[in-house]
């Protein structure tokens, strides 16, 4: 009898682990989405921004305290949006809400530095910069400007305007600097949940840059993308007095839509 209980324990424990160890092949993206990418003169001006820490093609979420950082970037001038920040509960986590007015034409850069995320199946942090591109009222100048993030994606390909099936590039870089051989996550937010998979390497796609930092990849389907560029940082944190490696990450958003 007692030989039978130990048995379905310990079935039960393999069970569990194999669920953590799956769970842990799920890639992490920070999510800063705009309830419009192009805004026209005939537009209503007001922008409003869901800001996430999610798994994007399953819907898991991840609990995201305040960031450390949200804001806007136009013409090289940054407005702070912490003042504007508004907690939203989804399934019960914790994101974010931020509603921001256009005030003149020109690509707006909006980026999110969150506070760091400590995952205990990877015994490591997760500081993910997120960068999203809006361009307002005709004029498409700055969509490649830096924001001066630790590390951060540089659009080669404009990052709006894009039907699905285009391929979109992009610089990753970490200080400024170029990464050579990045790799690159790429998920779609499937946010319906509509999309099933065929199998796990169908959810997130990998590229690797090449020797200047440059990686490719085509959107096969209209919606929102994120490519998330991972790196090892210079520095690491503490968890209950011990130090922990951080992962940092470039994250950028684009949306496709089809042609008709």
């Amino acid at each position: 009898m007692k030989s039978g209980k130990f048995f379905v324990l310990f079935v039960l424990a393999v069970v569990v682990m194999i669920l953590v160890s799956t769970s842990t092949v799920w890639a992490h993206f920070g999510l800063i989405i705009p309830s419009d990418d192009i805004v026209s003169k005939s537009d209503d001006k007001r922008i409003n921004l869901q800001i996430k820490f999610i798994h994007p093609f399953e819907g898991q979420y991840m609990n995201m305290e305040r960031p450390k950082a949200v804001g806007v970037m136009v013409d090289g001038k940054r407005d702070d949006l912490l003042p504007v920040l508004k907690r939203k509960m989804v399934k019960g986590f914790s994101t974010w809400e931020a509603a921001y007015r256009i005030k003149g034409p020109g690509d707006h850069i909006f980026f999110v530095e969150p506070e760091p995320y400590w995952e205990p199946a990877e015994e490591s942090f997760i500081i993910h910069y997120t960068k999203v591109i809006v361009n307002a009222l005709g004029r498409e100048e700055g969509w490649d400007d830096e924001v001066g993030l630790k590390t951060e994606i540089t659009p080669l390909t404009r990052p709006y305007g894009l039907w699905a099936g285009n391929v979109f590039q992009g610089i990753v870089k970490v200080n400024g600097k170029p990464v050579p051989y990045a790799e690159v996550e790429v998920e779609y937010y499937n946010e319906e949940g509509k999309i099933k998979p065929p199998a796990d390497p169908y959810i997130t796609q990998v590229v690797k840059a090449d020797a200047n930092g440059v990686f490719t990849y085509a959107m096969p389907k209209a919606g929102w993308w994120g490519f998330a560029a991972l790196s090892t940082a210079d520095f690491k944190l503490k968890h209950e007095g011990k130090e922990y490696p951080v992962e940092i990450g470039a994250v950028l958003w684009v949306k496709t839509r089809e042609m008709r």
